[in-house]
């Protein structure tokens, strides 16, 4: 079963123009860029573009593909004078209000959901794993659940928002978590449990259908696979395949071991909260002791504990993890590249794909 885990990743991108600006061209970007070997679709708002690989079975299929994605969606952009910005939120400050795709779907968010829809424009990144059925997913979810806060950490990658330095690595967490069906999922005991709670987010009408279950885990309403959407969009393909890659391995230990804890929903929130606060820079809460620990700290140990189910991603992980350390991940990059010479414009330039 653990070598059967197949992946597919998703990556939600930025439009803007050459002074990061916002640009509405993503339905247009999206009709342009021929998917074969994936897929591109337009997204909630005209300046949003996604990607999404094929089924992959290796991580070297999994960097190849995002970046194959990243570079036609890029070169398609580039012919309209826009750049692809891998980043969570908007950092640059822009007073046109950003318009929302045309679509029938998006418009009844729009209505439904009105400010919580309208201040929405966060991209980030999600992991597919393959599933034989909706109770493997729900041991995964439950045994990923208390890792979510250092994968947040891990891949936090917007510190900038409206031109502000928000204080957190990343904003988008708090931002998306505005809508009424997001946040980390509950622990379920069973698949009738999972179905009961959707039900009550349908009949409650804080999810207008089961794509809008917005769980940092859920069961994908369309393929056998189980959703982990904690992430920013990554800086790069290599990095998000280093998160896909920890999270295969954490899939594969749920199908032997349980979770390592099972923490209340309102202390899951709070160190979510920490993580989403200080990203790898600062501290993280360990989710066997309860203890707040330097965050590459509770990285090593997660990666230890998966190393065995990690299989010929093991260099891999490692490999990755060294530059990472060596770099900072996005949201350190980005403020780097502020303090450099305290112009934005750095940020943008080492943002934009192709970097």
């Amino acid at each position: 079963m653990r070598s059967g885990l197949t992946l597919g990743v998703e990556e939600e991108f930025l439009l803007v123009d050459r002074d990061g600006r916002l640009a509405a061209a993503g339905p247009e970007i999206s009709e342009h860029v021929d998917d074969d070997g994936g897929q591109v679709e337009h997204e909630l708002r005209r300046c949003q573009v996604e990607s999404a690989t094929a089924v992959c079975h290796t991580i070297d299929e999994v960097v190849t593909g995002l970046r194959d994605l990243r570079d036609r969606l890029a070169a398609e952009a580039a012919g309209q004078g826009l750049r692809l910005l891998p980043t969570g939120t908007a950092p640059m400050a822009d007073d046109r209000p950003p318009r929302f795709t045309p679509d029938v779907r998006y418009h009844r968010m729009a209505r439904e959901f009105g400010a919580v829809a309208q201040a929405s424009l966060t991209c980030a990144c999600h992991v597919h794993v393959s599933i034989p059925d909706a109770a493997t997913g729900l041991r995964i979810s439950n045994h990923v659940r208390p890792w979510l806060p250092v994968l947040l950490a891990l891949s936090a990658n917007s510190p900038f928002h409206n031109g502000d330095d928000t204080a957190y690595a990343s904003w988008r967490h708090p931002l998306w978590t505005r809508w009424p069906s997001a946040g980390a999922p509950p622990h379920f005991d069973s698949v009738d449990a999972y179905e009961s709670r959707v039900e009550g987010l349908l009949s409650a009408g804080a999810a207008l259908d089961r794509g809008m279950v917005y769980w940092d885990i859920r069961l994908s309403a369309h393929q056998p696979t189980v959703e982990v959407r904690i992430a920013d969009v990554l800086p790069t393909p290599t990095e998000a395949a280093l998160l896909a890659a920890v999270i295969r391995g954490l899939a594969g230990q749920a199908l032997d071991a349980d979770p390592v804890a099972r923490p209340a929903p309102e202390v899951l929130r709070a160190r979510l909260w920490r993580s989403a606060r200080d990203g790898l820079a600062g501290c993280c809460v360990h989710p066997r002791t309860g203890a707040l620990m330097p965050a590459w700290q509770v990285v090593d140990e997660l990666v230890a504990s998966v190393r065995s189910f990690l299989g010929d991603d093991a260099e891999f992980v490692e490999d990755s993890l060294t530059r990472l350390r060596a770099t900072g991940n996005g949201a350190q990059r980005q403020r780097a590249a502020l303090d450099r010479n305290g112009h934005m414009a750095d940020v943008l330039d080492t943002l934009a794909w192709p970097t």
